[in-house]
């Protein structure tokens, strides 16, 4: 079931444009900031958001790695 979301987002995220990617990784980095905040004042219920929050952006900023290396191994293909 849970790799079933897991896919599903990854999709999600393949999907969108780098401007997306990037204002999905601002606005996720402003998430695990509120989470954080109120994880230390003991307020936050789900502590596990704070998790799931740092695994987005990691897969956000995976996915414009990825293309970033597409794009130079494209370039350096067309240069020879």
């Amino acid at each position: 079931m849970a790799e079933v979301k897991i896919k599903e987002m990854r999709e999600q995220l393949r999907a969108m444009s780098d401007e997306e990617l990037y204002q999905s990784i601002r606005d996720n980095k402003a998430l695990l900031f509120d989470y954080r905040t109120r994880n230390a004042m003991r307020q936050l219920q789900n502590t596990a958001a704070v998790r799931t929050a740092r695994k987005q952006i990691a897969r956000a900023l995976t996915i414009l790695k990825e293309r970033e290396l597409a794009a130079k191994a494209s370039s350096v293909g067309e240069a020879n």
